[in-house]
């Protein structure tokens, strides 16, 4: 997928643990791991709005599209690599 989510640099940013994170935003820790390890294929707005809010940031901080060199989708670890 070429959607790289970018939470954990975030979370580290502000020091700020993914229980505390999961709490505030109103999710599962469970879920955030989902969210954090690119394994989600779908974001609802009201939980991205949450996400920003609680980080202070803008939906751009949290999700970066990233193309490979073949135009093929990538996952996030590959894209990082």
């Amino acid at each position: 997928m070429p959607i790289v989510v970018r939470i954990d640099v975030e979370l580290a940013k502000r020091k700020m643990s993914v229980g505390e994170f999961a709490e505030r935003v109103g999710l599962t820790p469970a879920n955030v791991a989902v969210l954090k390890n690119g394994r989600a294929k779908a974001v609802r707005f009201s939980t991205l709005e949450a996400m920003c809010r609680v980080l202070e940031c803008q939906p751009g901080d949290l999700l970066e599209w990233v193309e490979d060199n073949h135009g093929a989708s990538q996952t996030p670890y590959e894209a990082h690599r």
